[in-house]
């Protein structure tokens, strides 16, 4: 939401399980060329920017590839005989492999063993167990890297809707070991893992909003790094919400996440152009900080917050910054509409900031659009209202920069007895809202480039500290098995403002780390999920 939410084994150990070259040859080498073409290297440090450490992440235009290398001449005649007589624990056969990594879009097999893809073939395999996946898209498990934490009931929903990882670079609602905790305790059938809640510590430490000291803040920098040595994979903060949070605090934690090499991720400090606020100074504020400290800047829900009503101008504005050497990226929500509770300082004066009425609110589970009156009530109580307050082009114009990735920003919460779901539908449908939506009917994207936003681009946003993404957001020899499998006519999300817990049609299978959370379009009682951790040293 806008808002804060109140045994590894050796190949030699089982003839099964090993892997030839030619599983290696066909995926690895043959993604290897191709992403070092379709990866944007680092721009060059201009005098007084201090080095950027990370890849400028994106991906740029590229002719996909519809069939498997030829690699014949690399293997012999036994040693092709030997791949292809391999018994895998599980193939998925005759599907539409898209790997956005390496560009490979064609039919194909794949063998897996454990939680591992051990071979993509174009010749038939054979395993113990085999899921046909004719006519299906075969991608890698989707990425939702701004979630909030599992909580025994949203994540299920998120399996539904394709994601295998549930991040929350929104911030995980508490210290790090804390939230590790927690989510074990669930045992979620996702991935789970987030970044440093700056706005929690804040809470803890008695200070909420308000200005902080110089002993504060220190020990708000101890916390957050007591965090990232815990596995925290960011820093959030949220100039908007925490009013007097002074840019120089957003400066400290900016060398922090340089040090650990992981994004600083922000929610702007303004969401409109009115008055005294412009979402133009905004960026320019995330984008200082990033050329003052070097570390890498994430901006969250840009078509919200920084981009709304003007998302061109803030595509071109932080372009102008990447070519300058600057590691950013941004997210978006692919909706029209944002929400946030009730008591938000974002509904302060929001007829005047957004040029919306109070017919333009729904509170969310409710079917019917705001009065003055109903509003009133909403606010005291502090539901979550919905604002349709952006336009298409907040969508379309974000979708079209190879840098912007895609994010829920919410996660569905199961409702006190008697009462609606009080959650945006994008906690239910938005990755299948993006491919049917922007890629299916308007064909804003192809296919690949939309599973490039929810798959390999989020890995690698993260993998220069966490060797988990590393081997996630790929269909590719010696990754993760996370897997998601759907119809790519029918796809569909289901929910919407006044009932979001719904779940989206077209999503058929589901693998998290080699198990299926979900088969033949329904979820399973698999809770394969396993956390996703900033690398210790």
């Amino acid at each position: 939401m806008d808002d804060k939410q109140s045994s590894e084994h050796s190949e030699n150990e089982n003839p099964s399980k090993m892997i030839g070259r030619r599983g290696f040859i066909v995926t690895l080498g043959f993604g290897v060329a191709a992403s070092a073409l379709l990866r944007k290297l680092p721009g060059k440090s201009t005098e007084g920017i201090p080095k950027v450490s990370s890849e400028k992440i994106s991906l740029a235009s590229t002719t996909t590839s519809t069939s498997l290398p030829d690699v014949s001449t690399s293997l012999n005649n036994e040693e092709l005989s030997n791949e292809v007589e391999t018994v895998f624990e599980t193939v998925i056969s005759g599907g539409r492999v898209i790997d956005p990594d390496s560009g490979f879009d064609g039919i194909a097999n794949i063998g897996i063993n454990g939680d591992s893809i051990r071979l993509v073939s174009d010749s038939p395999l054979t395993g113990n167990s085999e899921i046909d996946a004719t006519g299906l898209v075969v991608a890698p498990g989707f990425i939702d890297i701004l979630s909030y934490p599992t909580n025994g009931y949203g994540e299920w929903f998120k399996i539904a809707d394709g994601v295998t990882s549930n991040l929350c670079l929104h911030g995980i609602d508490n210290p790090m070991e804390q939230f590790l905790e927690s989510t074990k305790a669930h045992n979620p059938p996702v991935n789970y893992g987030g970044a440093v809640d700056h706005y929690q510590h804040r809470i803890i430490l008695g200070v909420g909003i308000q200005k902080t000291t110089e002993k504060q803040r220190r020990t708000l920098l101890e916390r957050a790094e007591t965090d990232l040595q815990a596995g925290a994979i960011g820093i959030h903060q949220q100039p908007e919400y925490t009013v007097d949070l002074q840019k120089s605090e957003i400066v400290d934690h900016g060398h922090l996440a340089a040090k650990y090499n992981v994004p600083l991720c922000l929610h702007l400090r303004y969401s409109s152009d009115k008055a005294f606020e412009s979402q133009e100074n905004a960026i320019n504020e995330a984008l200082e900080v990033a050329k003052e400290t070097g570390c890498s800047i994430h901006i969250e829900h840009l078509n919200s917050t920084g981009g709304t009503g003007r998302m061109r101008a803030a595509i071109d504005q932080i372009e102008k910054a990447r070519d300058e050497g600057l590691s950013v990226t941004a997210c978006i929500y692919p909706y029209t509409f944002w929400a946030t509770y009730g008591g938000s300082a974002r509904f302060n004066n929001f007829q005047e900031k957004f040029d919306i009425s109070f017919g333009d609110l729904q509170e969310v589970g409710k079917p019917d659009r705001m009065t003055e009156e109903t509003f009133s009530i909403a606010r005291s109580e502090n539901k979550l209202i919905a604002a349709y307050a952006m336009d298409e082009e907040d969508v379309t114009e974000a979708l079209s920069a190879p840098w912007v990735l895609i994010g829920s920003d919410s996660i569905l919460e199961k409702p006190e007895k008697d009462e609606n779901h009080n959650n945006h539908p994008r906690s239910t449908g938005c990755f299948s809202h993006l491919l049917s939506k922007y890629v299916r009917e308007q064909k804003v994207l192809s296919l690949s480039d939309a599973l490039a936003k929810i798959t390999i681009l989020p890995a690698r946003l993260l993998e220069k500290s966490s060797s988990s993404m590393n081997l996630r957001g790929r269909i590719q020899s010696g990754a993760v098995a996370d897997i998601t499998m759907f119809d790519p006519e029918n796809i569909s999300d289901q929910s919407d403002v006044s009932n979001p817990a719904q779940e989206s049609i077209g999503i058929v299978n589901v693998m998290v780390g080699g198990q299926l959370a979900r088969s033949d379009n329904k979820n399973n009682n698999v809770q394969s999920g396993v956390p996703i951790l900033r690398d210790i040293s």
